[in-house]
């Protein structure tokens, strides 16, 4: 599979099952689908149009979201959960997804986002430890896993507990 041969856009209405469908195949368990399944019902948490797929053939196979969060009452970013389907894992599926909602968060306005991730695999977007930035997770954390990306040159993140969505259940 190249990158030709996806497309990349917002979720829309009707993409709700096709993208459970790639958490489940994505990860060993439900958690993950049915954590995107809460934060969609959560008004405080949800934001159209920063829930974001990828598409081949008419199939969604990827898909990456970020929901309100925030760090010391300021409104940050969580970016979670993020899935390919395993068949198409490793071809820059995600990537080309991780990128487009970040490009979209920017156009929005929205000013930092928190990921916990894989420390080898974030950074390629500009993603760099939270501590760097006096942001602290609500749970022991590896420190080169939570990572904060500010999404625009000139900003400054601000510092101190980062406070997920309540469907994350932390």
């Amino acid at each position: 599979m190249t990158e030709n041969n996806w497309s990349v856009r917002p979720e829309k209405h009707g993409d709700e099952a096709a993208i459970r469908a790639v958490e489940m195949a994505a990860f060993p368990s439900a958690e993950e689908a049915d954590l995107v399944d809460a934060l969609r019902r959560d008004p405080t948490a949800w934001i159209d149009g920063l829930s974001y797929v990828a598409v081949v053939d008419g199939d969604v196979i990827g898909h990456a979201l970020l929901t309100r969060a925030e760090i010391d009452g300021e409104p940050v970013l969580a970016l979670a959960p993020c899935a390919v389907v395993p068949s198409a894992q490793g071809t820059g599926v995600g990537t080309s997804v991780i990128t487009a909602l970040l490009d979209a968060a920017r156009e929005a306005g929205e000013t930092t986002a928190v990921v916990l991730g894989h420390a080898d695999y974030y950074p390629r977007f500009g993603f760099r430890p939270a501590s760097g930035f006096g942001v602290t997770a609500p749970f022991d954390v590896p420190d080169d896993a939570f990572l904060v990306l500010p999404l625009a040159p000139d900003t400054v993140p601000p510092s101190g507990l980062m406070r997920y969505a309540a469907a994350f259940g932390v």
